[in-house]
């Protein structure tokens, strides 16, 4: 597996376990133990999850963690006017979280390829409206931070 293949199961499996966190409010290092334990590899229901870059994997969970205040206002100022961050569903507050965190955290990574990558997370749970929403809301964050 590539480099870029581990990553996107890395990008893949911290929006999952974001939304498990907000879900069940697991703590931070015991969520993270909980994906490298039993889902980043693992066969779970005859699925088999790629492996991802753990050390990837990491540093977006606890990253969006531990900085949840900044990453939402980020997202909240970029919402349409009238929306809040409580009227997205749980799995589109993960993907952009993460998604953010990235843009906000992570120079090393190409903002094309931040956006790019987030865009592919969410065609896993949504439609095509909802891809061009993340695409759009995490274009003009990354304008924002990144010029």
């Amino acid at each position: 597996m590539s480099r870029s293949q581990s990553r996107s199961a890395a990008r893949l499996a911290a929006a999952q376990a974001l939304y498990q966190h907000e879900m069940e409010g697991t703590p931070t290092a015991q969520l993270i133990h909980e994906f490298h334990e039993h889902r980043l590899g693992a066969t779970i229901e005859d699925v088999t999850y790629a492996d991802a870059e753990i050390v990837f994997f990491d540093d977006i969970v606890a990253g969006v963690m531990a900085r949840k205040d900044e990453i939402d206002a980020k997202i909240t100022a970029k919402l349409a006017k009238g929306w809040n961050l409580e009227r997205l569903d749980r799995p589109m507050r993960a993907i952009l979280r993460a998604g953010t965190y990235e843009l906000v955290a992570r120079p090393d990574v190409p903002r094309a390829t931040v956006i790019s990558e987030y865009v592919d997370v969410a065609d896993a749970f949504y439609d095509k409206k909802e891809k061009g929403f993340v695409n759009g809301l995490l274009d003009a964050i990354a304008k924002e931070v990144r010029g």
